[in-house]
């Protein structure tokens, strides 16, 4: 057995040193690196590759990155296995790549053998989310249990985070819904931790990432009006 590999990555340096661990295991083969999105679908339509190993975060590419990237993925590649490499450890960016139906997800702090044991893993038609990864977010138990269940928000919950992310304060919010501070601070705290997030930084990156923001541009946290009731 012979698992042919393309490796995604922005940083050579760090390419190098997988594909060198990598290289070192006899079942795995890198059959091509890449640095961006235009890169990879170019490896895959070029290049044999049953293991995409990519990370999250991988700027300048035709085809973006992110939830954007591995989406269009799944859609023109729905055989390839995926395992994203990454150092972006937000629980409920977790939870939508598991949603997306992408087999494995490893943070770059891991051992270089789970990486390795994901890319069998996944080779081998299971899913491969590390028991820890899985422990700090319940949600993503749900997804993993039954991909059909999504714990979704509620039309209201997501109303409300998606006018906070858009720059509004809990109380502009409540005006706006005509509820009071106390509700909106409550269906906030709910949705968050729904999604198994803490950290309201957290928060924007998720909305931004999957589209609840918007269109336009994600207000930086510190941008935003302070949440008196939260």
């Amino acid at each position: 057995m012979q698992i042919n590999v393309v490796l995604a990555d922005d940083h050579p340096a760090l390419v190098a040193g997988v594909k060198y661990a990598l290289d070192s295991a006899k079942t795995i083969k890198v059959t091509g690196t890449a640095q961006n999105s235009s890169e990879i679908v170019e490896l895959l339509e070029t290049v044999p590759c049953d293991v995409l190993v990519a990370d999250y975060a991988m700027p300048n590419g035709a085809y973006g990155d992110g939830i954007t990237l591995l989406s269009y993925l799944r859609r023109r590649y729905p055989e390839l296995k995926i395992v994203v490499f990454t150092m972006v450890d937000n629980p409920a960016i977790v939870r939508e790549v598991a949603r997306l139906g992408v087999h494995s997800y490893i943070n770059k702090t891991d051992d270089l053998d789970r990486l390795i044991s994901a890319i069998h893993a996944v080779y081998a038609h299971a899913v491969y989310y590390p028991s820890d990864s899985t422990r700090q977010n319940p949600a993503l138990r749900t997804v993993q249990g039954n991909p059909s269940e999504r714990g979704d928000l509620s039309k209201r919950e997501v109303e409300v985070i998606r006018l906070y992310v858009s720059g509004m304060s809990i109380g502009e919010i409540a005006k706006k819904l005509n509820r009071s501070k106390q509700t909106i601070s409550s269906q906030k705290v709910t949705a968050m931790k729904k999604l198994g997030i803490v950290r309201d930084a957290e928060l924007f990156r998720y909305a931004w990432e999957t589209g609840l923001g918007g269109t336009g541009a994600a207000p930086a946290p510190d941008e935003l009006a302070p949440d008196p009731a939260h």
